[in-house]
């Protein structure tokens, strides 16, 4: 039996089976995702959703979804699903599902009296394909199937409507038709392996619902064109492809492609295969650069996102290559923001204060998971080029004070990675010092002078030492408390006591002021206070403000996104943390941290992990359907376990 499989029982039950959905991508920024009964949930969701540089910087959803039916001897089977008003679906599709299982492939298989109907679908990688293999698997009569699409050609970020703006026009190429409602947009190819009648028959859906975006606050309802249906005979045993992309083929090649994608993907066999496929989904190449997406569906590359997450992504899964090529491109941005010149690569939030300290750390791991001479050689002087001009204040939101400490203006805009704003002003203003930014300083400064020292500059590598000397003892002096644990930050005599899991990035850190028994009072309390099923809570609920539900309005949500809710990314500092304290002692109590985060594998987005957690049982997973940085952490603790095991 599959590692991801869901049977009929659960499959007819929309409570259960809605709220999973599954996400392929195609390492050029286009996605495909939607429910695993294929009824779309969110305006996000889609069969074919593909950047369109002309029009904008969004993604675009072409084909929202494509509803199959099934007849025999004159009487039609619909197995497409949508909601309308009322709480109403149709036309109940979902009731032939007879299991839906993920090991190569998304597959699903339908039962209609005696007609047994295979479903598979796959992202063609670099290419805006997709691509759904229909094999009828058994069948006593004569049986046609019928392919209606449904066509949105609108930002995933709104929704569409009837319009007469909209094209109905149409041309026949081979085994299948290319439309386009829009100018601006690119033409829709939809063809077959197979001899088809395509029957024109253009009307819209009217009031389709997005139950997601109503539970947030937004627009969810919209129509949706149908030009008309694709029609065929299938026989027992026969397989057919449907493709839907922005370049035509030549219908002869479908089957050969559907193949060779089906051949180059890795079965999803268990947590840590499940987790490989996800990694490799926030790939993102374009235009001869590689970037890690931060998330899907509606993130971007942010820097701080892809330097944390990159060692993770890669190394951890002994991918180096690619590592090495998504440094080659950050390295461009960080030369061009240190130059003060316009980025020359698609890198955002560059400027952000603490980004450069955590590409120093992603160098860091390279170091640690490759080889410390060939940090060296490719990255020292990035590095040091990094550490030079934070030290000498160059950097516009980042002032190292005469205590060796950095001081950042966090009061009007948030500057870390808790950056949720409410009108415009951050709902954590973390400002002044703040405990990461500079225990990431400490490091970034012991690091530099360690590959000084491997390129023969012995003399630049002890400058480095005795600064961050400087910044250690004032580090321990103003961050760590009578109570055992570290401040937040402090600002102007303001000062945050609140428990967060930022003072375990400091614990955590290969070069840290603080002793064994200091990191061990901070993991304690972080255990007690911050540790759950899936992850470390944001807050405490000890803490003023603990608002550990990720729901609601949008006001709502971001005044709880950084306020209790839970982020599984911050456990691989804990659980590092931990191996530093107790060594293999540890071992156990970390592979049992993971048993929370491997049942997600069957919930949410089949697979991966979300962005976060709710912070208080049952920890329902929110935003985000798949977060790099999540994932990331996981595949870096497991690899750094697998050094402890073979040590």
């Amino acid at each position: 039996m599959s590692y991801l499989r869901f049977d009929k029982t659960l499959m007819s039950n929309l409570q259960e089976s809605l709220p999973k959905e599954i996400l392929r991508t195609n390492k050029s920024g286009a996605y495909s995702c939607s429910s695993i009964v294929d009824c779309n949930t969110r305006k996000y969701h889609g069969l074919l959703v593909v950047p369109v540089p002309e029009l904008d910087d969004e993604n675009h959803v072409l084909l929202s979804s494509l509803d199959e039916t099934v007849i025999q001897h004159g009487a039609e089977f619909n197995l497409g699903l949508h909601k309308y008003a009322g709480n109403v679906y149709s036309p109940n599709g979902h009731k032939y599902i007879r299991a839906c299982e993920w090991e190569k492939l998304p597959t699903t298989i339908y039962r209609v009296g005696g007609v047994i109907l295979k479903k598979e679908k796959v992202f063609q990688h670099f290419e805006n394909r997709i691509l759904i293999r229909y094999t009828l698997l058994d069948a006593h009569s004569v049986t046609t199937l019928r392919l209606r699409p449904f066509l949105a050609f609108r930002s995933v970020s709104a929704c569409t409507h009837e319009n007469a703006d909209a094209s109905r026009d149409y041309e026949v190429i081979d085994n299948g038709i290319k439309t386009r409602m829009y100018p601006a947009y690119p033409e829709l190819m939809m063809q077959l392996n197979k001899k088809n009648e395509f029957v024109y028959q253009p009307n819209w859906y009217h009031g389709i619902e997005y139950q997601k975006e109503q539970e947030m606050g937004y627009e969810g309802t919209e129509d949706l064109y149908v030009p008309g249906y694709f029609e065929f005979n299938i026989k027992k045993g026969e397989s057919v492809v449907f493709a839907a992309g922005v370049n035509e083929l030549k219908s002869s090649q479908l089957k050969k492609i559907f193949d060779y994608e089906y051949d180059v993907h890795v079965p999803r066999t268990n947590f840590q295969s499940c987790l490989v496929n996800a990694a490799h989904q926030f790939h993102y190449e374009k235009d001869g650069e590689n970037y890690i997406i931060a998330g899907y569906p509606w993130f971007k590359c942010r820097a701080r996102d892809m330097f944390v997450s990159l060692p993770g992504l890669t190394l951890a899964i002994d991918e180096v290559e690619y590592y090495e090529k998504a440094m080659k491109t950050a390295e461009k941005a960080i030369n061009d923001f240190i130059a003060g010149k316009k980025s020359s690569v698609k890198m955002y939030e560059m400027d952000k204060p603490d980004v450069l300290l955590w590409a120093v750390w992603c160098v860091q791991q390279y170091s640690r998971l490759v080889s410390p001479q060939l940090a060296a050689e490719k990255y020292g002087k990035l590095v040091n080029n990094i550490v030079k001009y934070v030290g000498a204040a160059k950097h516009p939101n980042l002032l190292q004070h005469e205590n060796g400490l950095l001081y950042t203006n966090g009061r009007e805009h948030a500057v870390t990675w808790m950056n949720s704003e409410i009108n415009g002003y951050p709902v954590v203003p973390r400002s002044g010092y703040i405990v990461e930014i500079n225990a990431l300083w400490y490091n970034a400064l012991m690091f530099n002078a360690e590959l000084l020292d491997l390129a023969g500059k012995n003399a630049d590598a002890e400058k480095c030492r005795k600064q961050a000397e400087v910044t250690g003892k004032s580090f321990k002096e103003t961050f760590l408390n009578e109570h055992g644990y570290l401040l937040d930050y402090i600002d102007e005599g303001f000062i945050s006591w609140s428990v967060r899991p930022n003072m375990l990035i400091a614990s955590s850190l290969e070069y840290t002021p603080l002793t064994k028994p200091e990191c061990k009072r901070i993991l304690d309390i972080c255990t007690k206070e911050l540790l759950t099923p899936k992850g470390m809570r944001s807050l405490s609920p000890k803490s003023g403000g603990y608002n550990p539900i990720y729901a609601g309005g949008q006001v709502q949500r971001d005044a709880a996104y950084h306020q209790g809710t839970v982020w599984p990314w911050l456990s691989g500092f804990y659980l590092e943390t931990c191996m530093k304290v107790f060594n293999r002692s540890a071992f156990s109590w970390v592979d049992r941290c993971f048993i929370g985060l491997e049942e997600e594998m069957n919930y949410h987005c089949i697979g991966t992990l979300p962005e976060l957690f709710d912070g208080n049982p049952p920890f329902h997973g929110r935003g985000a359907l798949s977060f790099a940085m999540n994932v990331a952490a996981v595949l870096r603790v497991n690899k750094v376990l697998e050094k402890f095991y073979n040590y």
